[in-house]
């Protein structure tokens, strides 16, 4: 009974972040699908994924119906994870953008992330407004703010944030690869616990990225993105350690939501649907149930 009560406790006090660090240590490959709300972290959590990464331009999509263009504030993303982290019990890794202003932002960003329940945030070195990876007109800052952003959010960290630092660079689209190698190098030196250099257009970049730079790497698949869309066994064989599919569930979630209402338009039944059954089970009427009967009302 000692030994239950001991492991109960240990197990409720692990943090989302030091969830994270144990299955980045015995993990080859994280696959993570990107959500973009509570009901679809639940998805991923359901279908059997150890992590989850909540996508800015999921989020931007879903709560604004806008791209993902800068146009979606500290507060609202901050809002969307705290409904997301609080709906799942896998690590949620999160889009910070550019930290949302100067290094104090940045640091202000990291602390609200973490109280959030993130285990994991994402910065950035474009320029603010942001836009996302795969699409055209963004522009990086200099290498001094970048790096003072990344530093910013490391100090937030040791200042008490248990919470890892995710830092990307967008500098190849416009600087080349081989600036944006050294950013995620100095990256990794200033601390980030994980890199991830944005859009590569090859294999042969993606190497070496994975080659040159040291710790954890994120992959970034898009599908009809600008970068090569591999197997995990392909990503892993070239020396990344994670890979995000930030597009893929919203993807799917859009077409069946225009194929649904184009049936509703034309007086039919959508095609495929779940049974109510099965509706109310995913969305947790089942354990609502369980959970009031605990609570009888007299």
């Amino acid at each position: 009974m000692t030994l239950q009560l001991t492991c109960y406790f240990a197990t409720m006090s692990t943090t989302p972040a030091q969830q994270l660090r144990d299955l980045l240590q015995r993990t080859p490959l994280l696959l993570m699908p990107a959500c973009f709300d509570a009901l679809s972290a639940k998805l991923i959590e359901q279908a059997g994924f150890p992590a989850v990464f909540m996508s800015g331009f999921g989020v931007s999509a879903s709560r604004l119906g806008l791209p993902d263009t800068g146009l979606i504030s500290y507060g609202e993303m901050l809002n969307q994870g705290q409904n997301i982290c609080a709906a799942v019990k896998i690590p949620v890794l999160g889009d910070g953008d550019t930290g949302y202003g100067n290094a104090i932002n940045v640091k202000r960003t990291v602390k609200g992330y973490a109280q959030a329940g993130f285990a994991c945030v994402m910065l950035e070195d474009q320029v603010a407004p942001k836009r996302c990876g795969h699409t055209q007109g963004k522009q990086v800052v200099g290498r001094e703010e970048a790096f003072t952003r990344i530093q910013a959010a490391v100090e937030a960290r040791k200042e008490g944030q248990d919470i890892l630092i995710m830092a990307r660079t967008d500098a190849r689209a416009t600087e080349g690869l081989d600036e944006a190698i050294f950013r995620a190098q100095t990256f990794a030196t200033l601390g980030a616990d994980i890199t991830f250099l944005e859009a590569p257009q090859s294999i042969e970049e993606m190497q070496a990225y994975c080659q040159q730079v040291q710790g954890y790497k994120m992959a970034n698949m898009v599908e009809q993105g600008k970068t090569p869309y591999l197997t995990p066994a392909e990503l892993q064989a070239i020396g990344y350690h994670l890979v995000a599919y930030p597009l893929t569930l919203l993807n799917v979630s859009i077409l069946a939501m225009q194929q649904a209402l184009q049936h509703l338009k034309n007086g039919q039944q959508p095609e495929q649907l779940l049974s109510f059954t099965t509706l109310k089970e995913v969305v947790g009427f089942t354990a609502y149930y369980q959970e009031e009967e605990r609570y009888p009302q007299k």
